[in-house]
Formats: structure tokens, C-alpha cells, sequence
């Protein structure tokens, strides 16, 4: 069995940690004189997820995602924090990628993914959905009593997630079926190094990362730890995934979609299965919209809690619910339908007595609390904040990260109503930087709609002092820009722009109607928010309405092409993988489900279909420099997107640039590609509305 060293062993560590002498998180840094946010501090901020409480209580374990500026990637490592926040020790250390720490119920062990750094892909890199990447993880366990940790599992394909049974002697894991293009048969006749031709049948058939999908689709493996033997228990033509298990390690609960065709349907349901091989699963939902998040088994074993999304034709507006279904059968119950927000990440306590769960809320996401006969939803978390990551694993109290607009994401004990940081990975860095202010706004669209949004303003500018402003879009369009770190908006601010950034109607945080408000009419009703936004950002004095900047990534960019066809008051534009002629994304990209839903075929509804692509047909009207940007591989909006805005605004003599990343999916995640794009949003600002050559502490 392979076997590599880990560091220090485990055992030593927590022996370490008993007489003082434990490494802690980075040192404490030198007293220094605060500088504003470079494009350097992009590589020096410590990513935190995934809080994993232990059984006893004692320790949380979680990622810290960092950045190897001289290799050019991105690395992942566990830590782990004492719940009292007293010591802080890093577990892993490799160049390779670990995350999913999970604890064994008996907690002898810390089981965790690792994927082999030469499995990252042509780019060496895996985005924060490494898991879809292609890369191939395996389950690896670390003891406790000490030794290095061992390489448990060599499913071929990969493990993409698993669970530990109650008695701590099995898991469970999700993996794909084996590729049969990696047969030696398959290949036979075919040259040496030659991959033989894709042969493609699905309805949804690409998707970003995955590229051209084939039949193969993940499956649940019973795993035993003490023979080191894996064995399915689903098959078929469709997915499984979250698995989770019931308290006696009889039965596994999951999702899966299992209709006539589980690519164009949208309907998932939650499936019992005994964990045996051979066993037939049952589902247990019926709901014609997607039930899914992980299954949650009450302490009892009689219920199972999970998410209950919207109808189908709403998936791109969806706004979950918590639920319980019966784990013998009966009707399923929404808990939080009168709750008009999204809620995710469903836990019980151990009293079975409640569902707790995240609820996101208008620019922040609190934790909240529900009886299981239904009720109205507790708060048990306030301020403004986004937390996430809740785990249990003891009485009392929960892990979670929480961050602010001024903070990233730490791990926070939440225990007697309150939160009490307890991990410190950007303590050092914060100590360093002299940050921008961010505050809520709210203004009036013309309409009447009520919009939220946040102004972010340079660290020393004062409220209605006037400057150029940049507006700021998120992408989605289903998401909010909340009380969390952003640092794009940081950054910006440091070179001195009023950042503005709107939840249009589209986003999420303010209810269904709000939501699904643009549903087959995008481009009218976000662009009148956004617009009123940088109207009232103009009038409160903070905004000089003759150097306005506007930009975003995804469905961002795609709101940017919307706006400067609409309005010529924008100096610079930046838009990021994004598109305008949307009929030429039909069978392009990866929504095919969501355009026959929403919009319907190209061929029944021309008209709509050129609606949309309004910003295409109207680049006649753009007058706005404009920067576009895009990653090469992107499926998710293909790269053809901003060459055909490139294409003509270039014919029409407007100043453009197109920048196409290598290698690059979607979100891009080479550090250097990462920080390039900054430097370029702020140096083609500069030059329209500063007339300023390089952004502050650029090294371009």
C-alpha cells in the first residue's frame, strides 16, 4: 500500500500541543506601516472551508486554499483548530491537493481527499470545483495514535466524495463508471497516442471542465476499510451523489435522477438504499422539481431533512427549502415555506428536535433554526456577515466560517448564541493592509422597485467626496453581492474607485418573486436597476457622472454588453466571459435545458430569441471602450461570446481589446492569469477615466 510522509505525525502533534510547543498558524508579522491592497496581496490570502467538528468536540478540522506564487499554483492542505481557538496545526503539507477532511464517528481517524498535483490538468491547476475537473482523487486516512497517512482507496476514476458508516469500518463512495475509451480494446487500430473519436448521444452533452460528456455517470461503492475492497451497490444510466448514512449502518440515503431522461427533465428525488450490493434502491420523494443537498438522517432514524428546490422550468431562479421525507415512506413536509429566502446546508441537532440550516438574506447569510412541526425561523446568528460551512459533531455547538467585508472567512465557534473566532490563517496578512469601507445602499429603480446594493469607497475617502466610480455586477444572475471579502472590490478601491455593486432583480437574498422577475426577459428589468443604482450613487456626490466605469464576469458581462448597448454614459467597460447574440449559445454551451424551458427552441420563438441577443444587434449604439476577456476552455459561456462583441466593436472602429486565457475553464484559476486580469480591469480604467498608465503596485 503506498504510503508518503504527511509532515509531522499526527500523534506528535497533538503531544506537542499538551506542553506549548505546537507550530500555530503563519507567524505573527512584523509591526508594519498598513499599505493599500496591491495585486501581490491576491497570493497572500488564506482560502478557508469545509469546518469539520470532531466527535469529542475538541478539535474542527477544515481547508486553507494558498497560493505558490513561484510554481504559479494553487495549493489546499488541512488544518485543524482547537475548539477554544488556543492552537492552530497544519496536518498536510504536500504539493498535492487535500480536501474533504472528515473524521471516523469513533474518532480514530481523519479521512481526507488528496488529488496527485501531476493530476491537475494541462494547467496544473484545480478550481475551487476540482472535483469536476477531471483530476482523480482517492480517499486517504490518517490515525490519530500517530504514522503517516496511508492512500485508502484506488477506485479507477477517482473518488469525488465520501462518508463514513457509523461503526466506522466502512464507507461510502461516489465514483465514476469506468471509461471504456480507457480499454486497451477500445483503442486497438487506433494510432499510438491517437485518443479515438467521441461518440456523443446525451441531450445535455458539455459541460464546463467536463467537456463533452459521455454515457458514464457516478455510482455509490460500498468501501471496507479492513480489506481494503470496494463494491457497487447503484448502477445504471444516471447519476448518484451525497450519499449519507443511517445511524444504525443499514441503509444509505441519496440523490439521484432517474426519469425517462435525467438530462432534460430537471427532477431529482431522494433514494434509500440497503448497504449491501445487489440492494434495490427507493425513492422516497416525488416532488417534479429537483430534491436534493445531502441527506440528512435524524438521530432517531426516522425522518431524512434535504432541500427541495423549485419547479423545474425555475431551476436558474431556484430557491431551496428545507424538508423532511419519512425514512420508511410517507409524505414529504417543507419546513421553511413560509420563509420567502433560499436556505442550504440542512443539519439536525442532536435532540432531533429542529432543523438547522443557512438561510441567505439580503447581502448576508445567517444561521437559522426551524421545529420540526414547522414554525416560524429562528435567527441564531445575527449581524452583517456571511456564514457557511456548518458542521455539528457535539452538543454543544456548531463549526462554521464566517466572514465580513473587512475579514475572509475564518472558523468561528457558535455556541450560547454567539460566534467566537477561532482560527487565525489571515490574521498576519489583515495586520498589513489598510482596507476600503463598504456600506449598504438603497434606491429606487424607476419603476418603483426597491434595489439593495453596496458602495464601496477608497480607505480615507469621505461619503459624497466625488471620484470616478466603477459598477461593479455579479454574475448568476442567481447570487447577491454580500457582506463577505471581495477582492476585486478591494482592489479597485485601492486605486482609487467607488466601487458599486447592485442586486438586481434576478438576484438572490430577496425572495422568489424578485428572483424570477427577468425570467425570459433578461437584459430590461437588471439594467433598470443597475442604472438607477449609478444614478443615486451620482446624485449622493460620490460618483463624477463623466468618469463612469462598468463591468463583470458571466452573467456580469453579459449585463455589461446590455448596458452600454443601452446607455452611453459608460467611459470603459470590462466584460468577462460573457455573450449577446445568445442564439448562437444554443447547442454551444451547457443551459440547453434552460433555454428550451425558458425561452423554447430558437425555431418556435425567433422573436425572443432576438430579444435577448439585443446587445449583438444593437452594437451600432455602443459607444463605450470595452475590454473583453475570456478563458479558452470555457463551456460554460463559450469564448465565441466576446469574439463576436470583440469582432464588432473592432468593425466599428469603438477601442477594444480581447484577452483569451490558456488552457483556461470558466473561472480561472492560474494564479498569475488570476492576477493578469485585475491589472488589466484597472489599467483600461485608467486609461478612460484617470488617464493613469499602471494601477498601484503593479508589477505589469
Amino acid at each position: 500500500m503506498p504510503r508518503i510522509p504527511i509532515g509531522v505525525a499526527l500523534v506528535c502533534m497533538l503531544v506537542l500541543l499538551s506542553t506549548g510547543h505546537a507550530a500555530s498558524a503563519p507567524a505573527a508579522a512584523a509591526a508594519l506601516e498598513k499599505h493599500a491592497v496591491t495585486v501581490d496581496d491576491l497570493g497572500r490570502i488564506r482560502d478557508v472551508r469545509d469546518p469539520q467538528r470532531s466527535p469529542d468536540g475538541r478539535w474542527v478540522a477544515c481547508t486553507v486554499g494558498t497560493v505558490n506564487v513561484g510554481k504559479d499554483k494553487r495549493d489546499t492542505d488541512i488544518w485543524m483548530t482547537s475548539w477554544d481557538g488556543a492552537e492552530q496545526v497544519r496536518v498536510t503539507s504536500s504539493p498535492d491537493r487535500e480536501s474533504t477532511p472528515r473524521w471516523s464517528p469513533d474518532g480514530r481517524f481523519l479521512a481526507f481527499l488528496r488529488t496527485r498535483a501531476d493530476d491537475a490538468g494541462d494547467d496544473g491547476a484545480i478550481d475551487d470545483d476540482w472535483e469536476e475537473a477531471g483530476a482523480t482523487a482517492q480517499v486517504w486516512l490518517l490515525n490519530r495514535a500517530g504514522g503517516e497517512a496511508e492512500k485508502l482507496t484506488d477506485l479507477p476514476g477517482g473518488v469525488s466524495g465520501f462518508e463514513w458508516s457509523p461503526d466506522s469500518r466502512r464507507l461510502v463512495l461516489v465514483g465514476p463508471d469506468k471509461d471504456a475509451d480507457d480499454d486497451p480494446k477500445t483503442k486497438e487500430g487506433w494510432k499510438r497516442k491517437t485518443p479515438p473519436p467521441l461518440v456523443i448521444t446525451r441531450y445535455h452533452f458539455k459541460e464546463d471542465r467536463d467537456g463533452y460528456l459521455k454515457t458514464l455517470y457516478a455510482h455509490l461503492y460500498l468501501f471496507d476499510i479492513a480489506t481494503r475492497k470496494a463494491e457497487a451497490i447503484t448502477s445504471g444510466p444516471y447519476d448518484d451523489e451525497a450519499p449519507s448514512w443511517s445511524p444504525d449502518g443499514t441503509r444509505i440515503a441519496f440523490v439521484s435522477r432517474r426519469g425517462d431522461d435525467p438530462d432534460r427533465d430537471g427532477n431529482s428525488d431522494i433514494f434509500v438504499v440497503d448497504a449491501a450490493a445487489g440492494a434495490t434502491p427507493k425513492a422516497l420523494t416525488t416532488f417534479a422539481g429537483p430534491d436534493q443537498g445531502q441527506p440528512q438522517w435524524s438521530p432517531d432514524g426516522r425522518f431524512i431533512a434535504y432541500l427541495q428546490g423549485d419547479e423545474p422550468r425555475f431551476h436558474a431562479y431556484e430557491q431551496n427549502k428545507a424538508a423532511i421525507v419519512p425514512a420508511a415512506g410517507g409524505a414529504a413536509r417543507v419546513l421553511t415555506g413560509s420563509l420567502d429566502r433560499a436556505v442550504s446546508d440542512v443539519r439536525w441537532p442532536p435532540d432531533g428536535r429542529s432543523l438547522v440550516f443557512l438561510v441567505e438574506d439580503d447581502r448576508a447569510q445567517y444561521v437559522g433554526r426551524v421545529p420540526i412541526e414547522g414554525g416560524k425561523v429562528e435567527p441564531l446568528t445575527t449581524g452583517r456577515r456571511v456564514v457557511s460551512g456548518l458542521s455539528g459533531g457535539a452538543a454543544d455547538g456548531w463549526a462554521v466560517v464566517s466572514g465580513t467585508t473587512a475579514a475572509p472567512g475564518e472558523i468561528h465557534a457558535l455556541a450560547g448564541g454567539a460566534l467566537k473566532k477561532i482560527s487565525r490563517q489571515n490574521d498576519d496578512w489583515l495586520a498589513t493592509v489598510q482596507l476600503a469601507t463598504t456600506e449598504e445602499a438603497t434606491f429606487t429603480a424607476r419603476d418603483g422597485t426597491v434595489v439593495n446594493g453596496l458602495v464601496t469607497r477608497p480607505a480615507g475617502r469621505r461619503k459624497g467626496e466625488r471620484g470616478p466610480a466603477v459598477l461593479d455586477i455579479h454574475g448568476g444572475p442567481n447570487g447577491q453581492d454580500d457582506h463577505s471579502f471581495d477582492f476585486s472590490r478591494e482592489f479597485l478601491a485601492a486605486n482609487g474607485y467607488v466601487v458599486l455593486q447592485v442586486n438586481y432583480r434576478g438576484s438572490s437574498g430577496r425572495g422568489a418573486a424578485f428572483q424570477k422577475a427577468i425570467y425570459a426577459d433578461w437584459g430590461h428589468l437588471e439594467v433598470i436597476d443597475l442604472l438607477a443604482g449609478m444614478d443615486a450613487l451620482v446624485k449622493s456626490g460620490d460618483a463624477d457622472p463623466d468618469r463612469l466605469g462598468i463591468g463583470g464576469w458571466s452573467y456580469g458581462g453579459i449585463l455589461t454588453n446590455y448596458a452600454i448597448a443601452t446607455d452611453p454614459r459608460f467611459k470603459a467597460a470590462v466584460s468577462g466571459a460573457s455573450s449577446s447574440l445568445q442564439t448562437t449559445m444554443y447547442g454551444v454551451d451547457q443551459y440547453i435545458r434552460q433555454y428550451e424551458m425558458e425561452l423554447g427552441p430558437p425555431w418556435k420563438s425567433k422573436e425572443l430569441w432576438l430579444k435577448v441577443s439585443y446587445p449583438f444587434f444593437n452594437a451600432d449604439r455602443i459607444k463605450t471602450p470595452t475590454l473583453f476577456l475570456c478563458g479558452e476552455k470555457d463551456f460554460n459561456v463559450p469564448v465565441a461570446g466576446v469574439e463576436q462583441m470583440y469582432q464588432a466593436l473592432r468593425s466599428l472602429g469603438i477601442p477594444t481589446e480581447l484577452i483569451v486565457y490558456p488552457g483556461q475553464f470558466h473561472g480561472l484559476t492560474v494564479p498569475s492569469y488570476q492576477r493578469d486580469r485585475l491589472t488589466r480591469y484597472v489599467a483600461w480604467f485608467d486609461t478612460y477615466l484617470k488617464a493613469v498608465a499602471k494601477p498601484a503596485g503593479s508589477s505589469r
